[in-house]
């Protein structure tokens, strides 16, 4: 296998091709089965490729050709990536937890002709939906377990996928090498499906060349070396995990580790300590309550010494956050602090290790920002979207919590009259896939609409704001962010979701509020409060009293006018299933709005409690009625 020319790889195959020849027995990537570790070299990532890729082409895959991968974080969700980019096919993903009728509208619209699916879950809904896309020739499954019976011939192991290739190579010996060689920068690498917050998903085409450049921009923000640790847990059909996961290693080196299952990525990354995270906000607000609960249950002497020194954190975080840098005497007394008490709490929670923790994907709660910096983790905010890859991120000495940072070097932003976010057209991706009319509403002369409402401040720093279809205006002409205040109310540990509606006279505002089960009925159960379900706990007067005092610790940081007034704590979680969070969990805000205005009309209206039936869809396609009686709150 010969190096592909002395100039930089326009693609990710070409760097995997020259990290085998530069690393080739050194791991490259681990995966977690059956509490043991696998190791994969260099070698053996770029065989599983070549022989993925010439299966693919044994199945008639050719240039322009595309398909999707249906499943969580696995080596062989890679594998299918780079072997179908080997043959200058792109790749659309599509998210594990996606219905039927998701997974269809994303194949049927990509003109994928193979899926690659995770298990027998996965199969199961493709199945169900083969006849209706008529592109579909094969579906691939990777793992076994459920599917050996199954006699449908669309069905093929990747075992026998990658035997397909290993005899096709037999015939054709040089075939991936040339085919490898022959792809180009400007040939599409990805189709990535935006979030769906406004309608169905749309699919942004990204090249080969886009996604190295990208993850370029991102490895100039956040450097990686080779050997470093990074857990592969975000969604690989979310543009972030291609850029910092996949690009990340084939491009820079660092060791990519798949968690042996989802419920397990807690335990995987305190095993790990990873040295590099970039997680969305939801996934920063986990940790952060885990942190907590962690420490309402530990010894009486322990939460003693965190009260004591977590104040010393919070000083030296303020005088960073403020631009300063804290004398001897605070560096002194934050060493001690660290020794006593942060550094373990980190290091149960696999952080001990990370050097530059981002977070992106939507607005993160101040009070979260400060917290991760007052125990030690210095977290970044970063911004960037689908279309567009990485935009801004924080400087190691420009830490603050309203701000996303400063542009990277070459992304030119400007901010429009109407206070939208605008990112010149060099530095975005090739346009939707099928929907030029949706493209070219998107585009301004050379500049590319976010739709995201921000400003810059005078240090040339991005400040986001919300979306700009999202921001509210009350009465008196008070604006406000709902996605800030929501982000607040998630700092608390026993607050899972939230969703703020204002007041159609714009008077006031209310939420409607998901408490956090577990968290929640641990809570319950030290305070001795019976229940029986989740719709029990929810409507117990100490669990509404307990979520008016986290309603109340945030509106004293708002203006009088947009202070929360009301609330409903929910009888059921907010679910993606129901279409009211994305794949990505964000709100789908103005479908959330038209379902509860029932209970957000009631609460206008005065009411005390209200009688509700929500229809729920389970996630093997049966749909059921909830019906509950659902207390309505005033705040204090």
């Amino acid at each position: 296998m010969a190096l592909m020319g002395a100039t930089k790889p326009d693609t990710l195959v070409k760097f995997l091709v020259r990290n085998t020849l530069e690393r080739g027995s050194k791991v490259a990537w681990r995966k977690k089965h059956f509490g043991i570790w696998r190791e994969y070299t260099w070698e053996e990532v770029c065989e599983k490729v070549k022989y993925c890729a010439l299966g693919f082409a044994d199945l008639g895959l050719c240039r322009d050709d595309c398909i999707a991968v249906l499943g969580d974080n696995d080596p062989e969700w890679f594998w299918s990536e780079l072997g179908a980019q080997a043959l200058g096919a792109r790749v659309a993903g599509m998210f594990s937890e996606g219905l039927p009728n998701e997974v269809k509208y994303i194949a049927e619209h990509s003109d994928s002709k193979i899926v690659v699916a995770q298990d027998q879950e996965q199969v199961d809904k493709l199945l169900q939906i083969a006849e209706e896309l008529p592109l579909l020739k094969k579906v691939i499954y990777w793992d076994p377990k459920g599917v050996k019976h199954y006699t449908d011939p669309i069905l093929m192991s990747f075992d026998e996928l990658l035997e397909r290739g290993k005899a096709f190579e037999e015939k054709s010996p040089r075939f991936f090498e040339e085919e490898a060689a022959a792809g180009k920068g400007e040939e599409l690498a990805v189709i990535m499906y935006t979030s769906g917050t406004s309608g169905a998903p749309k699919g942004a085409m990204i090249t080969n060349a886009q996604l190295v450049k990208w993850a370029d921009r991102c490895l100039s923000l956040i450097p990686v070396f080779e050997g470093d640790d990074y857990l592969s847990f975000t969604l690989p059909g979310w543009i972030v995990e291609q850029m910092m996961g996949l690009a990340g290693s084939v491009i820079a080196g660092q060791r990519i580790n798949f968690p042996e299952e989802r419920e397990t990525v807690q335990e995987n990354i305190v095993e790990i300590s990873p040295h590099h995270m970039l997680l969305p906000p939801p996934l920063w607000i986990n940790i952060s309550s885990l942190m907590q609960v962690g420490i309402s249950d530990t010894t009486p002497v322990k939460r003693l010494l965190y009260k004591l020194f977590l104040p010393i954190g919070y000083k030296v975080a303020d005088i960073r956050l403020a631009g300063g840098r804290p004398n001897l005497f605070w560096k002194f007394m934050y060493m001690v602090s660290n020794l006593v008490v942060f550094r373990a709490i980190k290091s149960r929670h696999g952080l001990h290790r990370v050097r530059r923790p981002c977070t992106a994907g939507s607005l993160l709660g101040p009070d979260i920002y400060r917290f991760f910096h007052a125990i030690g983790v210095r977290l970044k905010n970063v911004y960037g979207i689908t279309e567009t890859g990485l935009i801004s991120g924080q400087k190691d000495d420009q830490p603050r919590a309203d701000t996303v940072g400063s542009p990277i070097s070459d992304v030119v932003v400007k901010i429009s009259d109407a206070g939208e976010i605008l990112v010149g057209k060099d530095s975005c991706f090739e346009g939707y896939y099928k929907n030029p009319e949706a493209t070219e509403k998107t585009f301004t002369e050379n500049w590319y609409h976010t739709g995201d409402a921000g400003v810059i401040n005078d240090d040339g720093n991005l400040i986001f704001i919300d979306r700009l279809a999202d921001l509210k205006q009350l009465k008196d002409g008070t604006k406000f962010s709902p996605q800030f205040i929501e982000s607040s109310l998630k700092f608390s540990p026993y607050i899972q979701e939230a969703i703020v509606i204002d007041d159609p006279t714009g008077e006031y505002i209310v939420t409607i509020i998901n408490i956090d089960f577990r968290n929640v009925a641990n809570w319950a159960e030290k305070k001795r409060i019976p229940y029986t379900t989740f719709v029990d706990l929810s409507q117990r007067e100490e669990v509404l009293d307990l979520v008016a005092k986290e309603i109340e610790r945030v509106n004293v940081n708002l203006p009088p006018t947009a202070k929360i007034k009301k609330y409903i704590s929910l009888h059921k979680e907010f679910d993606p299933d129901e279409a009211e969070l994305t794949r990505t969990k964000k709100l789908r805000r103005g479908h959330m709005e038209n379902r509860y205005a029932e209970m957000t009309d009631a609460m206008f209206a005065g009411k005390e409690d209200i009688v509700v039936k929500t229809p729920v869809v389970y996630q093997d396609g049966r749909e059921a009625i909830i019906t509950a009686r659902v207390k309505i709150n005033t705040v204090a």
